[in-house]
């Protein structure tokens, strides 16, 4: 197998395990959509690295955690609803870092790399990057998972059991930002939502407890990662879109399939 086929399937089987148990939260608590707003969020990350000459990544991580930031503030304020906060913030920063982009007129991106990811031209620094990253966003959920699963059962109750309901939703957010930044160059801004939810969409019709579902979840993001990147080579397919399709035909299938009594 060539090397950089080796580098790519680390690195998606690396996200892959990242995406299941965050990703079985975000169904768990109905967060797509802040998903998504995270992920549109990435490009104007990209632009502003490279506007103040930083790592996109590095960007993209700030961007993110401020965005978190202000949508918590937000929320604590009650003047709107989540759901309007969100489509706000999400398609204002995506056009935001199209405006800044267009502004760096000597710079030029593969904007479709960003947009739709690009698994297959992973480089050393990438794994180091997502096998680090992952290593902070593992731990930190290690360390919240009890927690998040009190609040995400009862948030009302949590709170009269004293636990700090809000500090946990940023730690949340925050997990959700740095996964969405080690992941932006495997399936791109646009498709970084679908790797979170799909897989743990799919898990949730056969596991009987959490922990269950975010190991299956990982396990069914691997399966598509393997098989978007069989699709790829075989068929001359974009690969992040492909191991989507993959997912998503995992999950079709799962449809299909009787639930237990």
């Amino acid at each position: 197998m060539d090397d950089f086929l080796v580098r790519a399937l680390l690195a998606g089987v690396g996200v892959a395990l990242l995406a299941g148990p965050l990703g079985s939260f975000v169904v768990w608590r109905r967060m797509a959509y802040f998903g998504d707003t995270l992920a549109h969020s990435a490009l104007l990350g990209v632009t502003l690295g490279f506007l103040l000459d930083v790592s996109p990544m590095v960007g993209v991580v700030g961007v993110c955690v401020a965005l978190a930031l202000a949508l918590v503030g937000l929320q604590e304020r009650r003047t709107l609803a989540t759901d309007t906060l969100l489509g706000i913030l999400s398609h204002s920063a995506l056009s935001l870092g199209l405006v800044v982009l267009a502004f760096l007129e000597t710079l030029r991106v593969d904007l479709i790399a960003y947009l739709f990811g690009d698994i297959l031209s992973v480089t050393v620094g990438d794994l180091v990057w997502i096998a680090g990253g992952g290593a902070v966003a593992m731990t930190g959920l290690a360390v919240l998972w009890r927690p998040l699963l009190a609040v995400t059962v009862d948030e009302d109750l949590a709170r009269v059991e004293g636990l700090p309901v809000t500090a946990l939703r940023l730690a949340f957010m925050l997990l959700i930002a740095l996964v969405i930044a080690v992941s932006m160059k495997i399936v791109g801004i646009l498709l970084i939502t679908s790797l979170l939810i799909i897989p743990a969409a799919t898990a949730r019709r056969f596991a009987t407890t959490p922990e269950g579902m975010a190991a299956l979840a990982s396990l069914l993001g691997a399966v598509a990662v393997g098989a978007g990147l069989s699709a790829s080579l075989a068929w001359d397919l974009p690969a992040g879109p492909g191991v989507v399709v993959a997912a998503l035909a995992l999950f079709v299938a799962s449809v299909a399939v009787p639930q237990r009594a």
